[in-house]
């Protein structure tokens, strides 16, 4: 029998693709959760709160169609996103699609806070911490 001396090496693991996807899928669904936990709490720190994880979330659907991206270009795309999202609620046509389907108020919002930039910054960066 013959030992091979390359299995006893510590090598860094870089987490594979797959296993990147699966895992950051679960934590979609985690902070969908939490987030939606947190929507209905009555408390000043809640809607802050729910915009970081908005954008954390969206950082993790990032990873989950781009696993190899870098954790850098992920936030910025993430914040992106959620600054448009955010600076279309002054058109008004997210309060409109959230009249026709009211599950969007999630995705979408519908009343423009500047507040909200802050903490969607805040949640993209917690996630870039996280995955790195």
């Amino acid at each position: 029998m013959h030992l091979d001396d390359t299995a006893t090496t510590c090598a860094p693991t870089v987490p594979r693709p797959a296993t990147s996807r699966v895992t950051a899928g679960l934590v979609a669904v985690a902070l969908v959760v939490v987030g939606v936990a947190v929507s209905r709490l009555d408390h000043p720190l809640a809607d802050p709160v729910g915009d970081a994880l908005y954008a954390a979330f969206v950082f993790a659907l990032l990873v989950v169609i781009a696993p190899r991206a870098r954790s850098a270009t992920l936030t910025i795309i993430t914040f992106a996103f959620c600054a448009a999202v955010e600076l279309a609620q002054l058109t008004g046509v997210p309060a409109a699609i959230v009249d026709a389907v009211p599950v969007a108020r999630y995705a979408l919002g519908t009343t423009f806070v500047a507040a909200d930039l802050l903490a969607y910054a805040v949640g993209a960066g917690v996630a870039w911490v996280v995955r790195r």
